[in-house]
């Protein structure tokens, strides 16, 4: 599903550029003290505690004739406000509201875009006044935000929350069962996918042979498996980067790193006779970096010599190569003899189940309580750090919050404690988790995520 949108408008030079890079975590749009730098409405990826939208940072609204280049700025401004789940009327708190304010507020009024308002440049109490002005907007109580510092987020996160935030319903409708398995197979040209994938759908479907490279483009394919749906996705081997030089193949390499962000669970398949090699560790790190479930699957094993210690050793690998996940499922196969090919897409199956799973509210909250008891957070300069309580905002990965006073202070090494911990306790296997610390201000100094 597309993500909701939120639309940043207001008059020029109230500050949307900068809170639309401060959303989105970077300095995508140009910021100046002169007004109208911005003129094309620019999107972005934004992340704000758990929540993800995306953002679009408009030109600034004038009123001049719709055929001069302000009015057709102010053209693609309305459209980004009607294409919006919920704009963000923006004005500048020093300067409280002008003729100019109350008229982008009248034609707000008229849309039927829920809107929140929120004085920018309230640093301290410096906008106190502009922001009461504010309520004459009609739009209920501004927020007092100073998007070059960081101050107001949290309110901002509270109001933005009821718009952007995943309906759990529509996640529930996508649960396992519900829809095919979204498999992709990937790995280093010639690893034999293509010769899987036809063994799984028995028939010649992809072209294979000794040449490196055969399959260029994504082959995306609906299969049934014991009776359950897999859109089951070979992709072209992914080579080191150095070595990526043909333009085509150059395509072939960005059209797989699209099929791992559309899949649930990625297989990567391994050249048993070639073993694990550091690329095969940066597909792996990639898989897991977008947040998918990751098997690994050892082919041509009826061919490989010194099984044994070839299959310890890659599992060895893993574990110092892919330290921010342990445990990943190591699998043998053989696309020629199709044997391993059962346990693989049952571990496939399984993993998505955990991967999109919901931990109730209680049972995560005794968990935590119990892994706090266990180990309590250190204290940093003889200040202890307290962890109130942590919630799942989202699934697919599993993603949550856990909320705290002086969560910037918190270790790495108790991040990780926490996750490890989680998926023991909890049950959720070696599948990507987020965990996202919220602080009472300016939460986007630890919105990190692991």
């Amino acid at each position: 599903m597309p993500l909701p949108t939120v639309a940043i408008v207001g008059r020029p030079n109230v500050g949307k550029s900068t809170l639309f890079n401060r959303l989105v975590g970077k300095r995508l749009a140009l910021v100046d003290d002169r007004p109208g730098v911005t003129r094309d409405r620019r999107e972005g990826d934004g992340k704000l505690l758990g929540l993800e939208f995306r953002v679009m940072d408009t030109a600034g609204f004038e009123d001049e004739d719709p055929a001069s280049l302000p009015g057709r700025m102010r053209k693609q401004t309305e459209a980004a406000v009607r294409e919006a789940d919920v704009a963000l009327f923006l004005i500048d708190a020093r300067e409280g509201v002008t003729p100019l304010d109350e008229e982008i507020a009248r034609w707000l009024r008229a849309e039927d875009t829920p809107v929140i308002v929120a004085a920018n440049k309230a640093e301290g109490r410096q906008g106190e006044q502009g922001r009461l002005e504010a309520f004459s907007l009609g739009f209920g109580e501004p927020l007092a935000i100073s998007a070059e510092h960081g101050e107001g987020v949290v309110d901002l996160f509270e109001s933005l929350r009821p718009f952007v935030e995943r309906d759990e319903l529509e996640e529930e409708a996508d649960e396992p069962g519900e829809g095919p398995l979204k498999l992709a197979i990937v790995g280093r040209p010639n690893a034999g996918k293509s010769t899987l994938v036809n063994r799984m759908l028995g028939e010649e479907r992809m072209i294979t042979g000794p040449e490196a490279g055969i399959t260029r483009d994504s082959i995306s394919l609906e299969w049934e498996w014991e009776g359950r749906p897999v859109r089951l996705v070979d992709t072209a081997g992914l080579r080191k980067r150095a070595k990526v030089d043909d333009k085509l193949e150059w395509l072939s390499t960005q059209d797989t790193r699209r099929a791992i962000d559309y899949a649930e669970v990625v297989v990567l398949l391994l050249d048993a006779t070639r073993g694990l090699e550091s690329q095969d560790l940066r597909i792996a790190d990639q898989v897991v970096e977008e947040g998918r479930a990751l098997v690994i699957a050892l082919n041509k094993w009826d061919v490989a010599e010194h099984a044994s210690s070839l299959f310890n050793g890659v599992k060895a690998a893993l574990e110092e190569g892919l330290s921010q996940l342990k445990g990943v499922p190591v699998l043998t196969v053989s696309a020629i003899t199709g044997k391993g090919i059962d346990q693989l897409l049952g571990a496939a199956f399984e993993l998505r189940d955990a991967w999109s799973r919901r931990v109730s509210t209680g049972e995560l909250n005794r968990w935590f309580e119990r892994a706090v008891e266990a180990n309590p957070p250190p204290a940093p300069g003889g200040k202890r750090i307290k962890l109130r309580y942590i919630t799942q905002v989202k699934s697919r990965p599993p993603s949550f919050v856990v909320f705290g006073t002086r969560v910037d202070q918190l270790p790495e090494s108790y991040r990780r404690y926490l996750l490890n911990s989680m998926r023991r306790d909890l049950k959720l296997g070696a599948i990507p988790l987020r965990m996202t610390m919220r602080a009472p201000k300016n939460p986007f100094h630890s919105d990190r995520e692991k």
